[in-house]
């Protein structure tokens, strides 16, 4: 008998220690499970302030090359309109290098046009031989100066227009059709490649 009650003593006993180990085992696992979870959770709250902190970054990121972006086309626009500028003055200067010169040729011009419309009106052989010769000479310096761009302001018969014409004088109209155009031009007016070097000078109808 004290045999079977040692024995069935031992069974108990092994029984109460599996039943806590079980025990011990369970909490391990339930303590092990929460802090698993409590690590997630930690990880998942640093996690989204840092996506944050990335997306806030490359938002501010874009923002800059937008900025960046629009200054390089301001300056690239600026220095566009400089180098155009540039090039016009350039090729102005270039085309009316000789201006002052040609204006200074402007009164033997006129010289040269009364002299032979003087002499449009003697019938005597020397001035017409001069008056050859002085053509041929004029239509050359004429040549020359169209060459480079010299051309007449168109003034007789035209309306006036304060950009190419000079008034200096104006008289009555003798009908409707007159008023406002030039009646006659004292002194030619020039262009010298479509600018303006000589105002045509002229008697307008009122």
């Amino acid at each position: 008998m004290k045999k079977e009650k040692n024995k069935a003593e031992n069974i108990i006993n092994k029984l109460l220690k599996k039943n806590k180990n079980m025990a011990e085992n369970k909490e391990e696992k339930e303590e092990l499970t929460d802090k698993t979870e409590q690590t997630e959770q930690e990880t998942q709250n640093e996690e989204t302030p840092k996506a944050e902190q990335e997306e806030a970054k490359d938002d501010d990121l874009a923002t800059k090359l937008e900025e960046l972006n629009k200054k390089y086309l301001l300056l690239y626009s600026d220095f566009e309109n400089f180098r155009k500028r540039k090039a016009k003055e350039q090729m102005e200067l270039v085309m009316n290098a000789s201006e002052g010169l040609i204006k200074e040729l402007l009164p033997v011009i006129d010289d040269y046009e009364r002299a032979l419309q003087n002499m449009e009106s003697q019938d005597n052989e020397v001035f017409a031989k001069t008056k050859e010769g002085m053509e041929l000479i004029y239509n050359k310096l004429i040549g020359t100066l169209t060459k480079k761009g010299l051309k007449p302001i168109n003034a007789k018969g035209e309306m006036f227009d304060e950009n190419l014409h000079e008034a200096i004088a104006r008289i009555p109209a003798q009908n409707e059709d007159e008023k406002g155009k030039v009646i006659d031009e004292t002194t030619k007016g020039y262009y010298l490649n479509d600018k303006v070097i000589r105002y045509s000078k002229v008697v307008v109808a009122m």
